[in-house]
């Protein structure tokens, strides 16, 4: 199997979109930030909100440092003049600050991590899949084996852990911190496994739900019918529990080829926009009548279906990679589920998507970059850029001019000049 990388999704941002061949209008996104706090950015979406466009896309990206930081496919952090790094060298998992403008290393921490790796994952290597989530002056990382732990942002000091069982193939589940709790799904498959809120402060368990194991997507934040609410792909399934108790509020069967289910999942308006290996693009409600509540199909697309790769959500339009077609492009409307275009397949077998108020940017795990116009009238590749000498399974880090690549072992900063 090969691992999965891991997206949230969670707030709608105001962006203009047109779906002719005309570039999305510029309408700044709400929470525009330069910092880039968590997995998939500030909204844990995949927008990119805080990026200066040049008015010509130059032939090369200007390389500024190289740092080797370890193996594995956490995505930087930045948070603003330093970059943390989570990875893995030799038997220790390690967290690491670098100067953004320098890539001088400011400290770096590290404990031993020991792991037995599943076969079927061993050529991705045993470093974390997991980003860092930083809040509040800490930051909070998953192990590749389980360890789930706090660190002092300012100098690297461990402040708690919490050890646990492996997933089957390894953790791939990046923290959602909400009000004062650090929610993952920790153990290793349905009989020991458990969606938990830890205090950020102390790692006392707060809440948990126990139906079933973890999947390798991350959760989300949403709020339905006036209760907030944390969505996540389980292993077998895709649930709702209560953001505050851990109660489960709604659960839809949702089973993948050897239990991979590995996306994270869209929220739109009262609209939760799900897939999964072998399932197609499918748009259902949240609702509560009475006390019960339901989640009813509003569409489902079969030409499309996700599998490692998350899509990004801009307004009424969802662009990401299906793994249909040895990797096909593809934009969809979010409303009605129709299919507005795809582009030729065999694009790649992995792509990080990330995108702006005009262009998205698609990183292949061939450590191609394609930087495309975000339209709904087909695929309009701009520029392509090579951004590393070995795969890049990690989701990329961007804001002003800056875009932070992460390779098998090292960490580049590039800049659009």
């Amino acid at each position: 199997m090969t691992p999965p990388q891991f997206v949230h999704a969670a707030l709608i941002l105001a962006l203009a979109w047109s779906t002719s061949s005309a570039p999305i209008g510029s309408a700044q996104p709400r929470g525009a930030s330069p910092d880039w706090s968590q997995w998939r950015g500030p909204n844990r979406d995949g927008v990119v909100t805080a990026f200066t466009e040049p008015a010509a896309w130059p032939e090369k990206l200007t390389e500024q440092w190289k740092v080797t930081v370890g193996i594995g496919y956490a995505t930087p952090v930045l948070i603003g003049n330093r970059v943390f790094m989570f990875a893995r060298q030799d038997a220790n998992e390690v967290m690491m600050a670098i100067e953004a403008d320098t890539g001088k290393v400011v400290w770096q921490t590290s404990y031993p991590a020991q792991v037995t790796m599943n076969r079927a994952a061993a050529r991705h290597g045993e470093g974390p899949k997991s980003t860092p989530t930083y809040a509040d002056g800490k930051l909070f990382s998953l192990g590749y084996g389980g360890m789930v732990t706090a660190w002092d942002a300012s100098n690297g000091r461990i402040l708690w852990q919490k050890d646990g069982p492996m997933a089957t193939f390894g953790t791939a589940q990046s923290a959602l911190v909400d009000r004062g709790l650090v929610i993952l799904h920790v153990g290793g498959n349905s009989s020991n496994g458990a969606l938990t809120a830890f205090d950020a402060a102390t790692g006392a368990i707060k809440w948990s739900w126990n139906g079933d194991g973890p999947g390798y997507g991350s959760p989300v934040l949403a709020e339905f019918g006036g209760m907030r609410q944390i969505v996540v792909q389980t292993q077998r399934n895709i649930v709702g529990v209560s953001a505050a108790t851990g109660e489960l509020l709604w659960q839809r069967t949702l089973v993948s080829p050897s239990e991979q289910n590995s996306i994270t999942p869209i929220v739109y308006g009262q609209t939760v926009i799900n897939s999964a290996l072998g399932n197609p693009l499918t748009a259902f409600t949240v609702s509560k009548t009475g006390a019960q509540w339901t989640t009813t199909d509003v569409w489902t697309n079969p030409d499309v279906t996700l599998y490692m790769s998350n899509a990004v959500l801009v307004r009424d339009v969802i662009f990401g990679m299906t793994n249909r077609n040895s990797g096909q492009f593809f934009a969809v409307d979010a409303k009605t589920g129709k299919t507005l275009w795809t582009s030729e397949p065999r694009q790649a077998t992995n792509t990080a998507v990330l995108a702006t108020s005009s262009v998205v940017f698609l990183l292949k795990e061939s450590a191609e970059l394609v930087v495309a116009r975000a339209s709904g009238a087909g695929f309009e590749p701009l520029r392509t850029y090579t951004v590393a000498t070995s795969a890049t399974w990690a989701q990329p880090t961007i804001s002003g001019s800056r875009i932070f690549v992460k390779d098998n072992a090292a960490l580049t900063l590039w800049t659009v000049r």
